[in-house]
């Protein structure tokens, strides 16, 4: 990061504006404008200088960009945090700049109600599907417990959370993880997640768009890795799960819920899923292959569809252990 590129960037007092805002968390493009009240494409300019500064970074997400500031990431720049402060102290000792930001914080509290409003009508698109499947199973309250009880009391760590859907299981943890990454393949469940979890301090969360099949992380990025009733969509488990010890850390560990093997045929068609359930020796063959050491499986069976809860730990080197 070149010291006067970032202080060209930040002489412009729409700039600063943007870097208030992205500092309360990540924002579409066609937001920032609509809070800034500017066309889109005066405002991707500005975003572009402070994207090529280092100050904030660009992320799309089918035909939206997302833009979030570099001083929220997990391994900030010492500079993007000093930059972040400085905006700060300056919001609290210039009275102008303080008005000019609140105005846009209302604006933005505004465009928040949009998102929440937007997530309720897809909620009701899709609720009686939703609950239809729900009546199969145990209670998603039981779930969750059950599964809050298998991970024990330790850290999470980082948290990698696939198939996010909603965005309640990282809502669920979020007080147990350092970070998390809430990772969909549908734009539209990424949408409803981030209207559930934009309480949350932007440090502490990042929504990605992707594929379980190929995820854009590095080699042992995370230290917990969660499948919740995400495998069964899987054409491929196995490389699925393999793609899942890539990114997590040596002693790391993986938590799946899904269902126990069963005969239901018509979620194929009615839900996608492409997987009836697993039976554990299957998954726990999965999970050795993939280098993990599966501990013994935990279910709740008060439904007609048996929900199980496997937990599994990285082995030291992503391959088999020696015999």
């Amino acid at each position: 990061m070149r010291t006067d590129t970032l202080f060209r960037a930040l002489a412009d007092p729409t700039r600063l504006r943007i870097m208030r805002l992205l500092g309360s968390m990540e924002l579409a493009v066609g937001e920032v404008a609509q809070v800034l009240g500017q066309s889109q494409p005066r405002v991707s300019r500005h975003i572009g200088i402070l994207c090529d500064a280092g100050l904030a970074e660009r992320r799309r997400e089918g035909s939206w960009v997302f833009l979030r500031a570099c001083a929220n990431a997990s391994e900030a720049p010492p500079l993007c945090a000093a930059v972040a402060d400085l905006l700060v102290e300056a919001e609290a000792t210039d009275a102008p700049f303080a008005e000019q930001c609140e105005q846009d914080r209302r604006k933005l509290a505004a465009i928040r109600q949009h998102r929440e409003s937007e997530a309720q009508v897809y909620f009701s698109d899709h609720a009686h599907d939703w609950d239809e499947l729900r009546r199969l199973h145990s209670s998603d309250e039981a779930v969750e417990a059950a599964l809050g009880k298998a991970l024990g009391t330790r850290s999470l760590g980082r948290l990698l959370d696939i198939g996010t859907g909603t965005g309640r299981m990282a809502e669920l943890f979020a007080e147990r993880a350092e970070r998390i990454v809430a990772l969909d393949k549908s734009l539209a469940m990424l949408r409803v997640a981030r209207a559930k979890l934009q309480h949350l301090p932007t440090e502490r969360v990042e929504l990605v768009q992707g594929d379980f099949a190929s995820l854009s992380f590095a080699a042992e990025s995370f230290d917990t890795v969660l499948f919740h009733q995400v495998l069964h969509f899987a054409q491929n488990p196995g490389a699925a799960l393999a793609e899942a010890a890539r990114v997590t850390r040596p002693e790391g560990r993986i938590a799946i819920v899904d269902f126990a093997a069963h005969q239901r045929e018509e979620l194929r068609d009615r839900h996608a899923h492409a997987r009836l359930g697993f039976e554990d020796g299957q998954m726990a063959s999965l999970l050795d292959e993939a280098g993990f050491e599966p501990a013994a499986p935990m279910a709740l069976e008060d439904g007609e569809l048996v929900v199980k809860i496997w937990i599994a730990q990285r082995r030291a080197a992503n391959r088999k252990a020696a015999s």
